[in-house]
């Protein structure tokens, strides 16, 4: 078995462990959190995949946009009842679990980028997604990426005029 199975492997198991979290968990920070790394892991399998733009676009946008909007809203909305936000330290156990897991992880990627196509470029030729990704969109599938946009726009003005008080 190759390094690049067990990267998939491991990144598979890590969105999937991480994933069930998310939908088992009754705390809604720890739920957050652990969207943080089945996004992370849904990253890695992109650029196992070798598609570098779709990669990119799940770290800036997931990752760097939505999760930060939701721990946020879950931060700072009062209405929400039942969350258990605990304030205090990790435990020497569940700190010591915590860093072992990040160094785990971190070597892991390491190793997985290491072993692709930006470490071996010159013996391994490697097309470019985003220029094909913009080609398609703005061609063959145009009425779809429009309905999409029209679809996002109904749903950013509906929800402003749900959340504006009313008089």
């Amino acid at each position: 078995m190759d390094l690049i199975t067990i990267g998939f492997y491991f990144l598979a198991a890590l969105t999937i462990v991480f994933g069930a979290i998310v939908v088992i968990t009754k705390n809604i920070m720890h739920s957050a959190f652990s969207l943080l790394f089945t996004f992370a892991g849904i990253a890695g399998l992109y650029v196992l995949m070798q598609a570098d733009f779709l990669a990119i676009t799940q770290i800036m946008i997931y990752i760097g946009g939505i999760l930060v909007l939701i721990i946020f809203g879950v931060m700072l909305t009062t209405h929400i009842t039942g969350v258990d936000v605990r304030s205090g330290t990790l435990g020497k156990f569940q700190m010591i679990g915590a860093v072992m897991m990040m160094i785990v992880i971190a070597v892991s990627l390491i190793v997985v980028f290491m072993s692709t196509r930006w470490f071996l470029a010159e013996s391994q030729p490697v097309e470019e997604t985003a220029p094909q990704i913009g080609n398609l969109l703005l061609t063959k599938y145009l009425l779809a990426f429009e309905a999409a946009s029209m679809l996002l726009l109904i749903a950013i003005v509906g929800a402003a005029f749900i959340a504006r008080k009313h008089k």
